[in-house]
């Protein structure tokens, strides 16, 4: 039981952060005959993993490094914060392939690109055990190419999905902070709670989050009105 909460995060923050996934396979294959595309899809995805596994597996063996933990969990903080306020994202950039092999190879260079919040994120929440990153990628990917899309209207209907999300990475990002032996007397005995500021960094990053998103609302109608006039 002690690996099966990791497990579930690490699925959590790949559909979380991978939304996009589905999205760019299905531009990088528009262009091939049906009967390639989903060569494309299956080769694309598979070259994707393996390169998201390896990737992983080195930021799991960097995050020993001194500073690192603290490095990372900040910029995780930052990561989770981006996924509450970002914009709508283009994909016009990922250009089509005439041929299977540029099709997948645009699959997996996307992916490649894409997948470094990713990467940080599952390392984080893993606690340094690489068997749980493999087998959160299994589980997740094949979930992430084939059902992405329909993940991601579920995040329009039901926006608060989209907070759990952000709390996630904020409890991923504030344990990897917890977790820098450099700072690590500032926590625990003595110290800070570690409980307490993990939750904390939690509704600083939600916090933020609504407060830019209130901000953002209240200018629209000022800007639709100087429009009009």
């Amino acid at each position: 039981m002690e690996w099966l909460g990791p497990l579930l995060t690490i699925v959590f923050i790949d559909l979380m952060l991978a939304g996009d996934n589905a999205i760019v396979i299905a531009l990088a294959a528009r262009n091939l005959p049906k009967h390639q595309q989903k060569k494309a899809v299956i080769w694309g995805t598979f070259g994707a993993i393996a390169i998201r596994i390896v990737a992983t597996v080195l930021v799991v063996k960097l995050l020993d490094i001194p500073w690192l933990h603290l490095a990372g969990g900040l910029l995780l903080v930052w990561i989770a914060y981006k996924l509450l306020v970002q914009e709508e994202s283009s994909h016009d950039n990922i250009k089509a392939g005439s041929t299977l092999g540029q099709a997948i190879g645009t699959i997996v260079l996307a992916d490649a690109a894409m997948g470094i919040d990713n990467v940080l994120a599952v390392a984080g929440a893993s606690h340094g055990n690489i068997w749980l990153v493999i087998a959160g990628l299994i589980i997740s990917i094949p979930i992430v190419v084939w059902g992405s899309t329909l993940f991601i209207r579920l995040i329009e209907r039901f926006s608060w999905i989209l907070y759990v999300g952000a709390a996630i990475l904020g409890y991923t990002a504030g344990h990897m902070i917890t977790g820098e032996k450099k700072i690590a007397h500032l926590f625990g005995n003595g110290g800070i709670p570690e409980w307490l500021f993990i939750g904390l960094v939690v509704a600083l990053i939600v916090g933020a989050g609504i407060l830019t998103k209130a901000i953002r609302k209240n200018k629209q109608p000022a800007h639709r009105e100087r429009e009009t006039h």
